[in-house]
């Protein structure tokens, strides 16, 4: 009998993380070729959801609770969950409510049909107009920074079976991105249709701050695109610039009264220059984070483990 992990980061979810639990458990008994444990990881949420994680821990003895010791981000969450999880099949879903678990059996079916990963996809999701962009500008950045198929819709409603898990923990540094470990691992991906739920209470935890972080852990630590999109550039102005400069001595020779021009020859030092910062800034970045992960940052701190987990460490 296969055991599926499920894996739920928390954060400002007190209102809404009993109905996800208690819709998992609802699943999970139609589905009785399957037994279950659910691996909650709060990341240091401000409101009362530790307690309710706590009292869900009392209420059933097949949870496990992971509290950080500071907010490190919900890819951050996953890692420290994924490192629990005993399950041959781990599905991780949002704390929200809006990820139905009532749909699992869909996930588990097609990897028993022989994907390794499953991810939801979502005819209408019901975000914000902002959550919506981010989710199209991370769409983008997957595709032509790490190969996503166009066809792959990604989310953050997936299953993998257990050896792609076992993969993705192996990354050690301190900025990770679990779409694009997964990518890296496995090309054997498919999609199912879920219906996406409006959210019910609070709001979402991603702030513009969070997209951007979100979007340069992608593309800083899993692809040199953008190095090499910065030489593109650097040759297109150089040869811009060269063209031009026969353009001005030509123009200059066949009319001596024209003036030259000041204005483009500012416009042209402030695009080359502009460009130029750009640049170092994003060599920076890569520089930066090398730095940080040179000095063995972690990739979370575990203040405590509750449950399941901490009852075996007693014994």
């Amino acid at each position: 009998m296969d055991k599926v992990s499920f894996v739920i980061p928390c954060y400002r979810s007190e209102l809404t993380l009993r109905q996800v639990v208690e819709e998992i458990r609802a699943a999970m008994k139609g589905l009785p070729a399957y037994t279950h444990e659910i691996v909650l990881v709060n990341d240091c949420s401000p409101d009362g959801t530790l307690r309710v994680i706590r009292e869900l821990c009392e209420k059933y003895d097949n949870i496990t609770a992971i509290s950080l010791a500071r907010n490190f981000g919900q890819h951050a969450a996953l890692m420290a969950g994924f490192r629990h999880v005993t399950g041959d099949i781990v599905l991780c879903l949002d704390d929200d409510g809006q990820t139905p678990a009532a749909d699992a059996g869909k996930f588990l079916a097609e990897i028993e049909a022989g994907r390794d990963v499953v991810y939801a996809r979502y005819s209408n999701k019901q975000h914000s107009a902002f959550r919506n962009f981010g989710s199209r500008v991370n769409e983008i950045m997957t595709r032509f920074m790490l190969g996503k198929p166009r066809e792959l819709y990604i989310s953050s409603y997936f299953a993998a079976r257990r050896f792609v898990i076992d993969e993705v923990v192996r990354y050690e540094n301190c900025y990770p991105y679990v779409i694009g470990l997964v990518l890296r691992t496995t090309k054997n991906i498919g999609n199912v249709d879920v219906r996406h739920r409006q959210r019910e209470v609070g709001h979402s935890g991603y702030t513009m701050k969070a997209l951007l972080g979100l979007w340069f852990n992608g593309f800083t630590a899993f692809s040199i695109q953008p190095l090499r999109f910065a030489t593109l550039v650097g040759v297109f102005c150089a040869v811009s610039g060269f063209l031009y400069g026969i353009y001005t001595i030509v123009k200059r020779l066949l009319n001596p009264a024209v003036p030259l021009g000041f204005s483009s020859l500012m416009s042209a030092v402030v695009f080359i220059g502009g460009m130029i910062m750009l640049m170092l800034g994003l060599i920076g970045e890569y520089v930066g984070r090398i730095y940080i992960s040179l000095n063995n940052s972690p990739q979370y701190v575990i203040r405590e483990v509750i449950g399941q987990k901490e009852n075996k460490d007693e014994d």
